[in-house]
């Protein structure tokens, strides 16, 4: 089975649950682009992957990063990998996780990562890693900011804000540390921004 149906097969899957539980409300899916991109949300809960991949519908198949311990879980990280998520060590820099980001992007799929790498708590302050503004230059892929609230009511709708893809600017090739840094500071600016329009 190819990775994009069994992506299609989890997602059916675990939509009926996940829907009566914690119902999406999408704002701004005009806003998805076709093709390569990197979605960039906030993170608060460990169910945040399932809000974003329900707010942009099945039709968006995407790829994600995780953590490396979630994919040497029994059987889940199994699934997972055939879904097309894959594993990045956090505290060493993954060479093979960066390949696989990249690979991913340039055959022209869509990444989901969360650029504050971790769980952060609505209003602490957490520098965001550069990984996402590397990837953006490096392949041209756009960034979509996207805010997921902190709080998800039971059986309640939460509405997840999709904003408008941005595609990252650099004097060379590559790209400097400094401007990687200026890049996901302007990207979590747009995804607080997105946080206000929410409320």
């Amino acid at each position: 089975m190819s990775m994009d149906r069994f992506f299609h097969v989890l997602y059916t899957v675990v939509w009926p649950f996940f829907n009566l539980v914690h119902p999406v409300k999408a704002v701004g899916r005009e806003n998805i682009p076709e093709g390569a991109a990197l979605i960039c949300p906030n993170h608060t809960k460990a169910s945040d992957p399932f809000f974003v991949l329900y707010a942009f519908g099945r039709r968006h198949v995407m790829r994600a990063m995780a953590k490396a311990e979630v994919m040497r879980l029994p059987v889940v990280g199994w699934l997972l990998s055939k879904a097309g998520v894959f594993g990045v060590d956090r505290g060493a820099a993954d060479i093979n996780a960066v390949k696989t980001a990249l690979r991913f992007l340039k055959q022209g799929d869509k990444l989901l990562m969360f650029p504050e790498g971790t769980r952060v708590e609505e209003g602490e302050n957490v520098e965001a890693k550069t990984g996402a503004a590397m990837f953006s230059v490096r392949t041209g892929a756009p960034i979509i900011p996207v805010y997921i609230p902190a709080k998800k009511r039971w059986f309640r709708p939460t509405t997840v804000v999709i904003g408008e893809p941005f595609t990252p600017q650099v004097a060379g090739r590559k790209g400097t540390s400094e401007e990687y840094h200026a890049i996901v500071d302007d990207l979590m600016s747009r995804i607080r921004a997105l946080g206000e329009e929410c409320r």
